[in-house]
């Protein structure tokens, strides 16, 4: 690696750094502090919160997505991935700059990702739920309105878009949880240490861990629209509200940032339940990463380069293709190999290329 690229690339991993500190401290303030704080203190964190989480990140997607090019050489051999990057400062410039500009709301975040994966627009149409009783004051009923309505628009460009070109869509270029900065920062993972080849026995964990969380996010989400209906479930709201934060603190936030650090970007991508669900949708699109456009020569660049270990090689020895639930559709392994053999295709996109 040359001496601009090894710069590049220490700056890549800075702005990393940067972000992941920043939100441990700004998550743990947020949560953990704010309801304690005197109202000046507790004003002061959430303007912070909000200027970092909208216009900083926003920052960040952009600048990492240009060194990122940078790094991996911004040739012909790239096009999945420029495509990838577009999305993501697309996503970014209009959920975190944008929207909250025009609806006059700074945290139109929470409101980006489908069912199951978080409840928030559920417990938001409960009056007496905690997420309601903070947020009316300052949103007010329009408000609050406006944010359920841009939730229920980005779930139904999410769906009908994974219907129509796959999981690549939302995991690969919508995504503002994991999947921007496993695209925007590729080259910089892990931040510790050297890139480690998983072992089987780890993605064995990982797709038990899949179907786990998504029974934990749909017993979440049935749990609230029986609530919200009128059938007497037991537990406590406020409770369940709680237990559903903590879980998305650590075993969704905390462990994705844990895996940047020391094992692969992609790593909450093993279990997302959104991930897991738009991979079911992704089959019935008929997502697959076709293996005999030219040629196999079998020199493994495709395995090396996909972050979800799937093994892209052996299919395209036999030019099978690969239709693995794991696939976020990111392309990466279309854009290195040599022979261009590879190709991302789903039913749609077969079509358009037809016609």
């Amino acid at each position: 690696m040359g001496t601009n690229k090894t710069l590049e690339l220490r700056i890549l991993k800075t702005i990393l750094w940067v972000y992941i500190i920043l939100c441990i401290v700004i998550a743990g303030l947020n949560y953990g502090y704010v309801s304690r704080a005197n109202p000046s203190v507790a004003a002061f964190i959430t303007s912070f919160w909000h200027f970092y989480e909208n216009w900083v990140k926003t920052i960040f997607i952009i600048v990492g997505s240009f060194l990122t090019l940078r790094i991996i050489g911004a040739s012909k051999r790239t096009t999945m991935r420029k495509k990838n990057l577009t999305g993501l400062i697309v996503s970014a410039l209009v959920v975190h700059i944008t929207a909250p500009i025009f609806l006059n709301n700074n945290e139109m975040y929470f409101f980006t990702m489908p069912l199951p994966w978080t409840t928030t627009p559920l417990q938001l149409l409960y009056p007496d739920s905690s997420i309601y009783l903070s947020r009316y004051p300052i949103w007010g009923a329009a408000g609050i309105s406006a944010a359920l309505i841009f939730y229920v628009c980005v779930s139904f460009i999410v769906i009908v878009g994974t219907l129509l070109f796959g999981r690549r869509w939302q995991c690969s270029t919508l995504c503002l949880f994991n999947g921007f900065a496993s695209e925007v920062f590729a080259p910089a993972f892990p931040l510790v240490g050297k890139k480690k080849k998983i072992k089987k026995g780890t993605l064995r964990a990982f797709k038990v861990l899949r179907w786990v969380f998504l029974s934990l996010s749909m017993f979440f989400t049935v749990w609230w629209i029986l609530f919200l209906s009128g059938v007497n479930v037991v537990g406590n709201f406020y409770i369940i509200s709680k237990i559903e934060s903590y879980k998305y603190l650590s075993a969704e936030l905390l462990m994705a940032m844990f895996f940047w650090v020391a094992f692969t970007g992609r790593g909450y991508c093993y279990y997302c339940p959104l991930g897991t669900v738009l991979s079911l949708l992704s089959k019935i699109a008929g997502q697959k990463i076709i293996t005999n456009k030219s040629k196999c020569i079998q020199c493994n660049q495709c395995n090396n380069a996909c972050p979800m270990s799937i093994d892209i090689k052996s299919m395209a020895q036999n030019g099978e293709a690969v239709k693995d639930l794991r696939c976020v559709g990111c392309g990466h392994c279309v854009d290195v190999c040599p022979t261009e053999t590879l190709g991302y295709s789903t039913r749609f996109l077969d079509w358009v290329q037809k016609n």
